[in-house]
């Protein structure tokens, strides 16, 4: 064997072991770390049977109109995450936060994430809380959803009000995740490694140290579960099987949108277009990114009470 070669050898066998090393330390620790975070996550809310499961619903607040808010996906803890926008709109609505399966406190499940089960779940939920007339308000996948939830249970919402929502028909919806890979890297602790190098991202937010670390743990916790990346890969079918639908032309609609979308210039456009469908579709643009809640609850907040308040004028 040539000197070059077998020094190349060498050099690829410590390498191999470095990596194994490190992969296994990182196994372990996030193993561990996952293990010692359960006692540490507070519980908050309360949960609600579905389908022989249990579904995290946080109430806030009171008022004679209810307001139902429903994540984007992936969201850890949907009730901390939106608790700046929960806490300006509970001071004359009562807000209910329900997180999903797969979310926040809520149990995961083995039932396909198609569009038509998330709805059926989320309404089951709102059953067994006797919700029965609503403003439903939702943040990114939600409005896509909301598509079908609205339609379905038309005689339950009153309005829907959506926060930078997805649209039928935008770009980029036919990507096929690698869902089995990220699953590795989770196992792995390689998510947990980066999480912990890029932070996140909240700093400068209106969330005290507590709430960020609820928020952390709980990522730790719900990211990448089996419950989640079926939602991931149902997202292509579900955006899918949603070309050709839209609100009902009765139903008013208000969206929140980010007004300059660097990835997809014609957002605004889409969510123009989604509201001049409907009889009464209102666009607000605001300068932000994705996460508006987090940037501009009062803002939000004091939108939507305008809206509502010109509405009631309209109909005098």
């Amino acid at each position: 064997m040539r000197k070059s070669l077998r020094r190349a050898l060498i050099v690829a066998g410590a390498i191999g072991t470095v990596l194994a090393v490190g992969l296994t330390t990182t196994t372990v620790v996030n193993a561990v770390s996952t293990e010692a975070e359960r006692s540490r996550i507070e519980t908050y809310g309360q949960t609600v049977s579905v389908d022989g499961r249990s579904m995290n619903v946080v109430i806030t607040g009171e008022g004679d109109q209810d307001v139902v808010l429903l994540p984007g996906f992936g969201t850890a803890s949907p009730a901390l995450d939106f608790e700046p926008l929960v806490t300006d709109l509970s001071n004359d609505h009562r807000v209910i936060v329900v997180e999903p399966f797969g979310y926040g406190l809520s149990d995961g499940t083995d039932s396909p994430r198609t569009t038509d089960n998330i709805v059926d779940e989320i309404h089951q939920a709102l059953q067994a809380l006797d919700v029965d007339r609503y403003v439903l308000m939702g943040h990114s996948i939600a409005g896509l959803y909301a598509i079908e939830y609205t339609n379905r249970y038309a005689d339950e919402v009153t309005a829907f009000v959506g926060i930078d929502t997805s649209v039928p028909g935008q770009p980029n919806m036919d990507t096929v995740f690698p869902t089995g890979l990220l699953a590795a890297a989770k196992n792995l602790g390689l998510i947990r490694l980066v999480a912990g190098a890029t932070g996140d991202g909240l700093d400068g937010l209106e969330y005290d140290d507590h709430t960020r670390e609820q928020m952390s743990l709980l990522s730790n916790r719900n990211s990448l579960t089996p419950t989640y990346l079926d939602e991931m890969t149902h997202i292509r079918t579900n955006f899918a099987d949603a070309m050709g639908t839209g609100f009902s032309t009765g139903l008013p609609l208000l969206l929140f949108v980010v007004a300059d979308n660097a990835g997809n210039p014609d957002w605004i456009d889409l969510h123009e277009r989604q509201a001049a469908e409907i009889d009464d579709g209102t666009v607000i643009p605001l300068d932000g990114e994705h996460y508006l809640h987090h940037t501009h609850a009062l803002e939000i907040a004091d939108g939507f009470r305008q809206w509502e308040a010109d509405r009631l004028l309209a109909a005098d």
